[in-house]
């Protein structure tokens, strides 16, 4: 099950909008996460999307979203804290409450592990939370402003160059650091806890995560994410992560629920705000993305309009042969249909000059060729195609239809 990416925005704890995105599932949703990212950091690091999909597999949703400041929100940066971290953090809960369901998993990498562990105890509905190379005490990320610390305590700011971007840090920032105490809450935070860690993690010393494990009460695990550095830039080291945090939330979600969310008894069509073309399609609890090819100046994040004709068609007229060899106790192969769609001149196409006699220009042409497993007996074939031909998307390309268009106002 792959996950749909949806943008979306939601106010942080100053007003500025904060810039999320949403990876849920194709089909039925089961739980939502929520994900902060590491200091100076994005919603957008490789390790996040893949733990994304890995969730959506699962039947999870996960919405990750930029702290203040940060990747494409807004806001300033200079003035936002680890305060106002866990209150961009609650916001984000409480968007995801509002707008689908509460998230009963919360997910922190690093500073942003430090923040969920914070944040847990002030969110009832959250049932396991996950920590990526946490540190234990939120002043160890004081460290990574190295000289530059003396200045920002003496002249109340500094600018300081974390990972090759400058950023002004605050004296406030530094303060409020100093004041946090998150293994406080940690003992009494009442949620299963996965602690994931490297033990070569040369930011945040491994230290860190037996100084959470043994704050932590039961039920609690730790995982070691053996040569992995702290962001986890290897693919193999994301998607080990990925895999192990899949697994472990499996414990804590009830296995048939299923999030009462909105249905359409039709089909409901919505631009993204992503891109120039792409559209969210809902049909009953079923997501998915339509698009253009980036030839078209589209993402190509999904098929385009005549794909879902060619969709339509192709998955109508396997389901037909299917029901149909079924009814008549016939064992035949999986079958598989390629569709191709194109344009072609009236004159052009043999199919089309007896049903079109008289009329000229271009028209829409599908070819469909059927292939099935292990090949079809001769005195099958005629009927495998007569059978093909009734496949009701079939009939309703080759007949007129009506579209009525009403304006909702």
């Amino acid at each position: 099950m792959n996950a749909t990416s949806i943008k979306t925005s939601f106010e942080g704890h100053n007003g500025a909008k904060l810039s999320a995105r949403l990876d849920i599932p194709a089909g039925q949703i089961r739980a939502y996460a929520l994900f902060a990212h590491c200091f100076t950091c994005s919603k957008d690091l490789n390790a996040v999307k893949q733990i994304a999909v890995q969730l959506a597999r699962s039947g999870i949703a996960l919405l990750r979203f930029d702290f203040t400041g940060l990747g494409s929100s807004k806001g300033e940066f200079a003035s936002t804290n680890f305060s106002s971290n866990i209150q961009d953090l609650i916001l984000a809960a409480e968007y995801l409450k509002q707008n689908h369901a509460a998230p009963e998993i919360l997910i922190g990498h690093s500073l942003g592990g430090a923040a969920v562990l914070a944040a847990a105890p002030q969110l009832d509905d959250v049932k396991a939370v996950v920590t990526i190379g946490a540190p234990s005490d939120v002043e160890h990320v004081l460290h990574n402003f190295g000289s530059s610390l003396p200045e920002i305590e003496s002249d109340g700011q500094a600018e300081v160059d974390l990972g090759g971007r400058k950023f002004t840090i605050e004296k406030q920032f530094v303060e409020d650091a100093r004041g946090a105490k998150v293994l406080d809450g940690v003992a009494n935070m009442k949620k299963a806890l996965l602690v994931l860690h490297s033990p070569i993690d040369a930011t945040v010393g491994i230290e860190n995560a037996g100084a959470i494990f043994g704050a932590a009460k039961h039920p609690k695990s730790f995982v070691s994410l053996d040569n992995a550095d702290h962001l986890l830039m290897q693919p193999a080291d994301a998607a080990f992560a990925a895999d192990v945090i899949s697994t472990w939330v499996e414990r804590y979600i009830v296995n048939d629920k299923q999030i009462d969310e909105q249905s359409f008894d039709e089909v409901r069509v919505s631009e993204t705000m992503e891109g120039k073309f792409q559209q969210i399609v809902q049909s009953g609890k079923h997501r998915m993305l339509g698009d253009e090819p980036e030839s078209y100046g589209g993402l190509d994040s999904g098929p385009s309009p005549y794909d879902f004709m060619s969709i339509a068609l192709g998955t109508c007229t396997s389901m037909t042969l299917r029901m149909y060899f079924d009814r008549k106790n016939i064992a035949i192969g999986r079958i598989t249909v390629d569709v191709s769609h194109g344009k072609v001149h009236l004159e052009d196409c043999e199919e089309c000059i007896a049903e079109n006699k008289g009329r000229a220009g271009r028209i829409d042409r599908f070819e469909r060729t059927i292939s099935v497993e292990g090949g079809v007996p001769d005195e099958l074939q005629a009927k495998l195609l007569e059978i093909a031909d009734k496949c009701p998307v079939h009939r309703t390309l080759e007949t007129d239809s009506v579209v009525a268009t009403v304006l909702n106002a």
